[in-house]
C-alpha cells in the first residue's frame, strides 16, 4: 500500500471521483477539507471512508501531495493561506486555466507543481487526462503524479501550452458528445422506444466507435469510407452535415472555448 498522505482540498464532484480513483489505487492516507462545507464533507467521509476537516491549513505540514479541487476563482486565496504552511510539499491542480506558471508565481520558490486536467469520465476511471509539469518537479514526484492519474483513467504528459489548447477538446469534447448523442436518442424515441431503450441503442453504438478508434489501425475517413457505401445512405447523411458546415462549426467550438479559457474572447 501506498503510504504517502494526500490532502485533498475541495470536495465537488472531480474531487469525489479522483478520491475514489485514489482509494482503488490503495492511496490508504487521504485527507479532504474544504471551505467550510460540512454537509459536503461528512458526505464525502461517509462514502469513501476518507478523513476530513475544515481547517485543512492545520494539516499540510503532515501531508506529502496537495490535490487543490476548487474553483479556478478560488484559488488565489487557497493558494495564498497555502504559502503560510506549504514546506516543499507537491501540488496538483485540477483547475482549468490554473497553469503551473501560476502555481509557481504564488507558492514558494522551489514549490514542484503540476497542472492535471482530467474530464468528468474520471468518474468511471475513463478519463483522459492531459498534465504538465513544473520546474521543481522530480522523477519520484512524477511517479506519484502519474499513479495518482491511472488511478482515474489514461494519461499524456504535455507541454504547457499544449495543455490550454488541447484542453477544450479532452475537457470541453465530452459535452459535444453528449450533445449529439441527445439528438439520436430524441430521434430513436420517435421510433416508439422508451428513453431508457434508446438511450442503451446509442450509448453502445458510441462506445463501439470509440473502440474501433481506439483499437483500430485506420483512422476516422478510413472508418467513416467503411461505414458510408457510395451512393447509400449513410453518405446521404453526410452529405447534410457537409451542408451545414458541420466541420468548421465543431472547429469553431474549439477555437471558442480555447479563447474564453485564455482570456482572448472579446
Amino acid at each position: 500500500m501506498s503510504k504517502e498522505k494526500i490532502l485533498m482540498i475541495g470536495a465537488g464532484r472531480m474531487a469525489q471521483a479522483i478520491i475514489d480513483g485514489l482509494k482503488h489505487a490503495d492511496f490508504s492516507e487521504i485527507l479532504v477539507g474544504n471551505n467550510g462545507n460540512s454537509e459536503r464533507l461528512e458526505e464525502v467521509e461517509a462514502r469513501f471512508g476518507v478523513r476530513t476537516t475544515n481547517q485543512w491549513q492545520n494539516h499540510v505540514s503532515d501531508q506529502d501531495i496537495i490535490i487543490l479541487a476548487v474553483p479556478p476563482e478560488a484559488h488565489e486565496e487557497v493558494l495564498a493561506s497555502l504559502s503560510d504552511v506549504i514546506d516543499g510539499q507537491l501540488v496538483l491542480t485540477v483547475a482549468a486555466g490554473i497553469d503551473v506558471k501560476y502555481l509557481e508565481s504564488h507558492l514558494p520558490e522551489g514549490t514542484p507543481v503540476s497542472w492535471l486536467m482530467p474530464n468528468t469520465a474520471a468518474s468511471k476511471a475513463e478519463s483522459m487526462t492531459l498534465f504538465t509539469l513544473g520546474h521543481h518537479v522530480t522523477d519520484e514526484h512524477e511517479y506519484y503524479i502519474e499513479k495518482i492519474l491511472f488511478s482515474i483513467g489514461q494519461f499524456k504528459k504535455l507541454t504547457e501550452q499544449q495543455v490550454h489548447q488541447i484542453t477544450p477538446i479532452t475537457g470541453s469534447g465530452p459535452a459535444f458528445v453528449y450533445r449529439f448523442a441527445d439528438v439520436l436518442i430524441k430521434e430513436v424515441q420517435k421510433a416508439g422506444v422508451t428513453e431508457v431503450v434508446a438511450k442503451q441503442l446509442v450509448a453502445q453504438m458510441v462506445k463501439g466507435a470509440s473502440e474501433m478508434l481506439t483499437s483500430d489501425l485506420k483512422c476516422p475517413q478510413d472508418l467513416m469510407d467503411e461505414v458510408a457505401t457510395p451512393g447509400g445512405v449513410t453518405e446521404k447523411g453526410l452529405q447534410v452535415l457537409d451542408e451545414h458546415n458541420f466541420d468548421q462549426m465543431i472547429q469553431e467550438a474549439i477555437r471558442k472555448c480555447v479563447d474564453f479559457a485564455s482570456g482572448d474572447e472579446e
